[in-house]
């Protein structure tokens, strides 16, 4: 830690935090045991309660051990929205002693069978509006077995909340072999072997894509998962008496540890909405009295837009946080002026397990990342020479600490790739460029990895490069990042087509087209066709002239 760093640490905390040697899975128990009749989950006004969830999570274990065979060490993937369901597939993977790989509910069929070919699962959970994307892999024999679950199980309680149609629509009673419904899993109450999970044991493999085009797995352990969910905690101030928001997508790291992994930590209580819906999430906020929020700028700025904001009581809600983009200064002023809430910015990746840079909650930097939490040492290196730079010039973010992945799942040339030994200790390159001021705060400048962001999602051109290519008519295409209103990044693809293809063929075509075979915030907004793309020297297209261009003609 830097003298400037420790000149501003938040008065009252340890520099150095004692992480629990447990699993997650213990949290849940501990929570189950001090609050049994607590409300664990509320899901649209349906609650189930931590001795509830507890139950379920121990029957699905043994669903899983004894009917799917799964063991110590293996993968299951996790296929759906948010929803009660993903909390207890979770936790009843781990209390199985197995690890989670959750896969983007966004994602189609080939961007499922990568991630699930490539960790090696056998089985699949998955709700049942994606099972279409997921059958193919159980006829294949790529697994063998498909737990199929319904949002509309889970919604016990009359509300008067809009509900989204894939959360009300009637459970399908599939009979496909190698199908279950999750049901009828839980309806056989097994019981799991006896638990004997330790917190170095795998955890969770979070797939992130990479420049390559070719999604990479962040091999998380139980330690480091629990030292980004406990730093956050001790950082941001958790407590069994409040209930958090959950929102952001519980398959990625934000969501799963602000709207999931955090509260059961804290034994408090999740309030869960499948999709964002700003009318929904107010009468939500209200309603139970929601504390915590941790969401991507996009949906906090839309929130704070609702024009009935002021005919509802958000007086419990002092808590923001996020990450993934920058809080636009005109909303950050409004918050703090108009409700006295302080967002608090943090910086983390699939890679860290999220929280691992934070703003100090009482002496926080708007569009500013923060500083090195508990145990966490970061830097500026030279991208070029690796060689640390003095306070205040550019150079790409590497961190090293508790909650850093351990490599990347059967990758060891990315993960050579990505670490870096300084001082005795392993650094994690990130890709992002930034400086740190006088006073120890991290700022990011760029990106040096080619990537877009879109209201948070990271966006790889080469993946949707490499999708667009199956195009029958695409013989060559480029993918930047233009900016972008309402996202602040969007991907617009410039190509060329092949001889044969017809002239009527437009851009609105090959979105359609994409909208049919990739995740909906990969497919570009824009899509123009051109005659020629510009090459380097060495024959690659050259995409930094392309984007250059394209944000030049933007401002």
């Amino acid at each position: 830690m830097t003298p400037e760093q420790n000149l501003y640490w938040p008065k009252g905390l340890p520099r150095s935090l004692d992480v629990p040697k447990t699993s997650l899975y213990y949290n849940l128990e501990v929570a189950a045991t001090r609050y049994p009749d607590k409300p664990a989950i509320v899901f649209y006004d349906s609650t189930l309660s931590y001795g509830e969830l507890l139950t379920q999570v121990e029957h699905l274990a043994g669903y899983l051990q004894r009917e799917c065979g799964v063991g110590h060490g293996d993968r299951v993937a996790l296929y759906s929205q948010n929803c009660p369901q993903f909390v207890i597939a979770y936790y009843a993977i781990l209390r199985a002693q197995a690890v989670v790989v959750p896969v983007n509910p966004m994602n189609l069929a080939e961007e499922l069978h990568y991630c699930v070919t490539d960790s090696g699962a056998r089985t699949v959970l998955a709700a049942q509006e994606l099972c279409e994307h997921a059958r193919p892999l159980l006829r294949s024999g790529y697994i063998e077995h498909l737990i199929v679950l319904a949002y509309s199980d889970y919604l016990t309680e009359h509300t008067d909340v809009s509900v989204p149609d894939a959360v009300t629509a009637p459970r399908q009673e599939l009979a496909d072999p190698g199908v279950t419904l999750w049901r009828d899993a839980l309806a056989r109450g097994m019981d799991p072997a006896p638990f004997e999970g330790k917190h170095d044991d795998l955890c969770v493999i979070g797939y992130t894509s990479g420049t390559t085009g070719k999604p990479k797995g962040c091999v998380h352990t139980h330690g480091s998962v629990l030292a980004s969910v406990a730093g956050s905690a001790v950082w941001r101030g958790g407590s069994p008496a409040f209930s958090s928001l959950a929102i952001a997508p519980l398959f990625h790291f934000l969501g799963m540890q602000g709207g999931m992994n955090g509260p059961i930590y804290n034994g408090s209580t999740a309030v869960i909405m499948q999709r964002w819906d700003r009318d929904a999430a107010l009468k939500l906020v209200e309603r139970h009295r929601v504390n915590m929020w941790s969401a991507p700028p996009s949906m906090i700025v839309d929130f704070f837009s609702n024009p009935d904001l002021a005919n509802h009581d958000i007086s419990s809600l002092f808590r923001l946080m996020g990450g993934g983009a920058a809080m636009p200064e005109a909303i950050s002023k409004r918050l703090k002026d108009e409700f006295d809430i302080s967002y608090n910015e943090a910086y983390g990746l699939t890679e860290t397990a999220a929280f691992i840079l934070g703003n100090p909650v009482e002496r926080g930097k708007r569009q500013c990342l923060g500083i090195a939490s508990f145990d966490v040492d970061a830097r500026i290196v030279n991208p070029g020479t690796l060689e640390e730079l003095p306070q205040g010039e550019t150079g790409e973010i590497v961190l090293h600490g508790p909650q850093v992945m351990r490599e990347y799942w059967h990758n060891p040339e990315a993960t050579e790739k990505t670490f870096l030994e300084r001082d005795g200790k392993h650094f994690l390159r990130t890709g992002d460029l930034g400086y740190m001021d006088e006073e120890g705060y991290f700022f990011m400048v760029d990106r040096l990895k080619r990537m877009i962001n879109a209201s948070g999602f990271k966006v790889w051109p080469a993946e949707v490069e490499s999708i667009m290519y199956s195009h029958p008519d695409i013989h060559e295409a480029c993918v930047i990042g233009i900016p972008d209103t309402k996202r602040g990044e969007t991907a617009k693809a410039l190509v060329v087509l092949k001889p044969s293809a017809s002239v009527a063929l437009t851009g609105d075509d090959i979105i359609a087209w994409c909208k049919q075979n990739m995740a909906a915030y990969k497919v570009p907004t824009a899509v123009e066709i051109i005659d020629e793309l510009p090459k380097s020297g060495t024959g690659k297209i050259n995409w930094r002239q392309l984007q250059e261009a394209a944000r030049a003609e933007a401002f």
